[in-house]
């Protein structure tokens, strides 16, 4: 005999999931092993449990399920068992009840919708992004793909005023700054393309310069006093403290990049040497000295903090699900947090602040540009001359008095 609404709790977690109740409990540990909280997973439980107990009442299969029986939960004024009174779901229960609906389907039970079919990149494109910066890969591919449409997929029949035409009705479409990255990305796939004999030689010479002033402006930096006073904002006792306090401490101390921070893997410390390897852009690998305050940071977190899983980069998100750090942004934003905490005055917001601090704080140490160019593995001279502007009284000596000056 089926259960009156007296039979059971008043927390949709208690709803009667029926045949999906086996599924409903592998939905919950699989939350659990991602690392989301209790509540949280009592909550997508209770969810799964509700969808479960309406398909029952509205007569429909599980292999029925798609994207308009999730709309069709949505938009149902609610007088299943368990339930005090109507009312309508919420937002964020039927989130909860989409991501069950995901899970089903990546186990087979409902049919996936199919994801939009995405451009298939040309095989010589794919080649080109083989020669390219794991971290630049999908962007300069993308960028590449744009523009062959324009370009025609016969390079042989490419030539100089194609090319500029091409990259100047780009200008009226996007910005110029990514404009500028899409024509390094075009420039390469160029030489690429000559190199192996697909186009004819010179094309990236056709290729328009978009208008920038580089190293024009002062160096956006902070003082080394600032730069502690952001490190100890983090909270030691938390997991995330342990890991922000890391991330910082090697942005600072060896003015690494967001990319840096996220490539980094298990393999790249030496702690007999105490050295960290770097494999920045052009997939350059370089060894630093690892200072000691960041190698302590950084073992604390591996000991204290790091999520135990097989995979073997070093920094993972705080938060459920358990994943590894991805996009430099989320390496940024950890210094604007540390920055909210701190309070104190900044020129910029983003992870490069620490490394033009660390390139300031070495010049001022006395270190000389080679040795800050070496740390920061800068490919140009120029690059590294940039941070000179910031010694005023180095610039002060040097400096020939106005024309006309008395």
């Amino acid at each position: 005999m089926a259960k009156s609404s007296e039979d059971h709790c008043h927390g949709l977690r208690c709803m009667d999931a029926g045949d999906l109740d086996p599924l409903v409990t592998e939905f919950t540990r699989h939350l659990t092993v991602l690392g989301h909280k209790s509540l949280t997973v009592s909550g997508y439980d209770a969810a799964a449990r509700h969808l479960a107990q309406w398909l029952t009442l509205a007569k429909i299969a599980v292999a029925d399920i798609d994207d308009g029986v999730a709309d069709r939960f949505a938009r149902h004024r609610c007088r299943c068992p368990g339930i005090r009174r109507e009312r309508s779901v919420s937002a964020k229960y039927v989130r909860r009840v989409r991501r069950f609906i995901e899970f089903l389907g990546e186990r087979g039970i409902v049919q996936r919708k199919p994801k939009p079919a995405l451009p298939t990149p040309h095989r010589r494109v794919v080649e080109f992004q083989d020669c390219v910066t794991e971290l630049t890969i999908d962007r300069h591919g993308r960028m590449v793909m744009r523009l062959l449409p324009a370009l025609g997929i016969r390079p042989r029949s490419w030539n100089a005023q194609l090319i500029r035409d091409v990259i100047i009705a780009e200008t009226k479409r996007v910005s110029l700054a990514y404009v500028k990255t899409m024509t390094m990305a075009l420039r390469g796939y160029l030489r690429f393309l000559s190199a192996r004999g697909f186009c004819r030689a010179g094309l990236d010479q056709a290729v328009p310069i978009i208008p920038q002033w580089r190293l024009s402006s002062l160096p956006r930096y902070i003082r080394s006093s600032d730069v502690e006073t952001l490190i100890a904002t983090c909270d030691q006792t938390t997991a995330t403290g342990v890991r922000d306090r890391a991330i910082l401490l090697l942005l600072a101390r060896l003015g690494l990049r967001a990319g840096d921070i996220l490539s980094l893997r298990l393999t790249d410390v030496d702690w007999q040497q105490a050295t960290l390897s770097v494999r920045g852009k052009g997939r350059r690998e370089t060894r630093l000295p690892l200072p000691q305050d960041a190698g302590d940071a950084l073992l604390a977190y591996l000991d204290q903090a790091r999520p135990h899983v097989a995979d073997v980069r070093i920094f993972f998100m705080s938060n459920a699900p358990i994943r590894p750090l991805t996009g430099s942004s989320a390496v940024s934003d950890v210094v604007r947090s540390a920055i909210r905490k701190a309070g104190i005055p900044v020129p910029s917001n983003g992870a490069n602040l620490l490394r033009h601090s660390a390139a300031t704080a070495m010049l001022r140490g006395g270190a000389t540009l080679d040795t800050v160019g070496a740390v920061l593995r800068h490919r140009s001279p120029d690059m590294t001359a940039h941070y000179a502007k910031v010694d005023v009284t180095m610039l002060l000596q040097i400096a020939q008095p106005w024309p006309g000056d008395a």
